[in-house]
């Protein structure tokens, strides 16, 4: 007798050893773990804080893998451009995961094309999708499953376009060489300035430092600072100012606020893309809340005598991106959405743009003809602060823009 109840003693703490343990796998919300994982790549709150933002979304909807549920997050360097290696080394650790079936990369940086093809080397069966991709279209394409990107082909023409309804008589692009050697961002520039001399706007082009290079974040938006104010004096008031680093955005939206200038909207377009920082806001009270957090942005430019001259998207791109692929690649792997529905990826990106118009196509090649199956451009209708929606998914964008071959800088 004494036998059976110390065997019964240990199988019962052997039931309360698994039940524990079974408790550790639950997911975030108390239900059972994850069958399968998502990985999902995004720079740090410095570069790009809207892409972790989505992360962040992802993870409170569906757990962390560390507590049994189905998102795994990580992050790119700051100075990605030095530290490729690094990069390509977190997108591969990924696929350490047996439970692993799909990765997202939101900004799809230098060395994401690489990571993926080590990804697919190993394992075949994990899907790869590439949030606004840096590498040229060709090389994303040959690595990802899908990639999709800010339609920079339509808004070379749109963004002028929208400028020449606010008023504006220059477009002031600021830059530096390593974005104009991307096709998608050097390509757009060529298309900027076709489409000024089309609508009748001066384009000037400047050049910033590189936050990547050796200044750092802190050294490229200091730059910005001093030199806003001597090109507003310089181009006018009624110049449009178009940045393509995320990092120039708040100090140029400090001092356009302060000295003059117009800004249609940020190269990934979002209320929460500099202005909060350029207005001193506190956000924490509407965090998720994009209707909320535009509208007090908006209040605050308006306040500082901007209606009609800041515009912006209404959702965060970059965090509808990194949200919006993760819910995509969910329904892929559930069998609820098929890779190569346009309709199917609108409709995950439309979970977290509530009644915002989307648009775009598949990338065409200018050099070829050939139209790509797995590359998606997308834009959204500009919001413009103190007036409202502009028709930008609307318009019809003549075909010539389509047909300008990128002129690579040498």
């Amino acid at each position: 007798m004494n036998v059976l109840k110390r065997n019964l003693v240990l199988v019962l703490a052997g039931c309360l050893v698994l039940s524990a343990a079974c408790k550790r796998e639950q997911g975030a919300a108390g239900g059972e773990a994850a069958a399968f994982h998502i990985g999902v790549v995004t720079g740090t709150v410095s570069q790009s804080e809207d892409d972790l933002r989505g992360a962040e979304e992802l993870i409170s909807r569906y757990g962390k893998v560390s507590e049994g549920g189905m998102i795994q997050h990580v992050t790119y360097p700051d100075n990605f451009m030095d530290q490729q290696e690094v990069t390509i080394s977190q997108i591969v650790a990924l696929a350490d995961d047996p439970l692993i079936k799909a990765i997202v990369m939101n900004q799809s940086v230098p060395g994401t094309a690489e990571g993926f093809k080590r990804v697919r080397d190993r394992r075949p069966d994990i899907l790869l999708l590439a949030g606004e991709a840096h590498e040229d279209p060709l090389v994303i394409q040959q690595a990802a499953d899908l990639a999709i990107s800010a339609d920079f082909i339509s808004r070379g023409y749109t963004i002028p376009w929208a400028a020449k309804q606010l008023g504006a008589d220059t477009f002031v692009h600021i830059s530096f060489p390593r974005h104009m050697s991307y096709e998608s961002l050097g390509l757009r520039r060529q298309i900027f300035e076709e489409a000024c001399k089309d609508l009748g706007i001066e384009f000037v082009f400047v050049t910033a430092p590189d936050p990547t290079s050796d200044v750092g974040v802190a050294g490229a938006q200091q730059y910005i600072l001093e030199q806003t104010p001597q090109w507003v004096q310089t181009y006018g008031k009624n110049s449009v100012f178009f940045c393509t680093n995320d990092a120039h955005t708040e100090p140029l939206l400090r001092q356009l606020l302060q000295y003059g200038g117009m800004f249609v909207e940020a190269d990934l377009p979002s209320p929460l893309m500099g202005y909060p920082g350029a207005l001193g806001l506190d956000l924490s009270a509407e965090t998720g809340d994009f209707p909320a957090i535009l509208k007090k942005v908006e209040d605050a430019i308006i306040a500082k005598g901007g209606s009609g001259r800041f515009g912006t998207w209404a959702f965060s791109y970059g965090f509808t991106v990194s949200a919006g692929l993760g819910e995509f690649a969910k329904r892929v792997v559930e069998g609820s959405a098929s890779l190569d529905s346009a309709s199917d990826l609108y409709d995950a990106l439309g979970e977290f743009t509530p009644g915002a118009k989307w648009s775009g196509g598949y990338y065409i090649d200018a050099n070829t003809g050939v139209r790509a199956r797995n590359q998606l451009l997308v834009y959204m209708d500009t919001y413009v602060m103190g007036q409202g929606y502009l028709p930008t998914t609307q318009q019809t964008v003549p075909e010539k823009y389509y047909n300008i071959k990128f002129n690579k800088p040498q």
